[in-house]
C-alpha cells in the first residue's frame, strides 16, 4: 500500500536538502583570493546558499557600513571579522586588502545591499587585485537594477544601467539628453527627495515613453507602480514616496522614416557635398541603414541626369 504524501513532506525536504548543500559547501576550505559577495537588497532570506558559505568561512569581511552589514550576519550567526570599506576610505584600505591577498588570506567584499560595485565602492579594488594576479569570484544575487527591471515589464532584450543621476537639473537633462537615442530600457537609481523632478525632466528630455518606478524592492512596503514618466512625476509631487527607488524607462518609440523623407533630406546635401558623404550624413541623422539611402541617392541621380 502507497502512503499517501503529505503537504509538509515536500517542505521539509526542501529545508534538509538547502541544509545539507550549505553543509557541503561550508566543509569545504575557502582558497584566498577576493570574493564580490552579494547580499540581499532588503528581505534577509534573499541571500544564496553559496553566499553564506563565503561569508562564514571568509579570514575577514570589508563592508561598505559594517554596523549595516552586522544585521545580516547576525541573522545567520556569523561571527567573522569585519572591516569597513567605503568611498571615503578605499584608497587608505586598499593597500591593506592588496596585503592580505598577498598572503594568501580570503577577503570577502559586501556592500550595504545587493551587488558590490554598481553604484558602490569596490571597482578599483578589483582592478588592483586583477592586476596583481589574485583571484576574483564573483558571488552572484541580489541587484535592485534587475530586479526592478524584471518586474516592470518593459523592454528586457537590451538595456543601460545608468547608475544616479546629477542632483542640478541642467546637468541632469544633458546627461538624459547623452541617453535620448540609446536603443535600449535604461535603469536608474535616484533618492526619494529627487524623484518627482527627475521623473519630470526624464518626460521633458525623453518624451512619450513607458516607464516603471520601483520602490522598497523585496521589503514590506514593495511597490511598482507603471505609467508614463510625466504620469509617475505627478505622482511622486503628490505622494511624496519614501524609500529605495528604481527608475525604468522604456526604449524609444520606433519612428517609421519614408523614403520620401530620406529623399527631401538628401536632395540638398547632394548639391553641397559628394554622394557618398552626403548618403553618410543623412543615414546618421535619420538612423536608417546606409544602403537604403544610397540606393535613393543614385535614384535622385540618375532623375537629374
Amino acid at each position: 500500500m502507497t502512503q499517501k504524501r503529505q503537504p509538509g513532506d515536500s517542505q521539509a525536504g526542501v529545508a534538509e536538502r538547502a541544509a545539507a548543500a550549505l553543509r557541503e559547501l561550508q566543509a569545504q576550505p575557502l582558497p584566498g583570493g577576493l570574493y564580490v559577495v552579494a547580499t540581499p537588497i532588503g528581505n534577509l532570506t534573499d541571500v544564496t546558499l553559496r553566499a553564506l558559505a563565503v561569508l562564514a568561512r571568509a579570514d575577514v569581511i570589508y563592508c561598505e557600513d559594517t554596523r549595516h552589514s552586522r544585521i545580516l550576519l547576525g541573522h545567520y550567526a556569523m561571527a567573522r571579522p569585519t572591516r569597513p570599506y567605503h568611498e571615503h576610505n578605499a584608497a587608505h584600505e586598499r593597500p591593506r586588502v592588496l596585503a592580505e591577498l598577498a598572503a594568501g588570506k580570503s577577503v570577502a567584499l559586501i556592500s550595504d545591499a545587493g551587488t558590490p560595485l554598481i553604484c558602490d565602492p569596490g571597482y578599483k579594488l578589483v582592478r588592483a587585485a586583477a592586476a596583481r594576479g589574485f583571484p576574483v569570484t564573483a558571488i552572484p544575487g541580489a541587484s535592485a537594477a534587475l530586479a526592478a527591471l524584471a518586474s516592470a515589464g518593459l523592454a528586457t532584450d537590451a538595456f543601460l544601467f545608468a547608475g544616479f543621476l546629477p542632483p542640478r537639473r541642467t546637468a541632469r537633462q544633458a546627461r538624459l539628453k547623452e541617453l535620448e537615442a540609446v536603443p535600449a530600457s535604461l535603469v536608474f537609481f535616484e533618492a526619494p527627495s529627487r524623484l518627482a523632478d527627475s521623473l519630470g525632466d526624464i518626460a521633458a528630455v525623453l518624451g512619450e515613453r513607458e516607464a516603471a518606478v520601483a520602490r522598497e524592492l523585496t521589503k514590506l512596503h514593495e511597490e511598482l507602480r507603471r505609467a508614463s514618466p510625466l504620469e509617475l512625476a505627478r505622482w511622486a509631487a503628490e505622494a511624496m514616496p519614501k524609500g529605495e527607488m528604481v527608475i525604468v524607462v522604456g526604449p524609444p518609440l520606433a519612428v517609421v522614416v519614408t523614403d520620401a523623407a530620406i529623399a527631401e533630406r538628401l536632395a540638398p546635401l547632394m548639391d553641397a557635398l559628394s554622394l557618398s558623404d552626403a548618403v553618410r550624413n543623412v543615414a546618421h541623422e535619420l538612423g536608417v541603414p546606409r544602403k537604403r539611402v544610397y540606393d535613393l541617392a543614385l535614384g535622385l541621380q540618375s532623375q537629374r541626369e
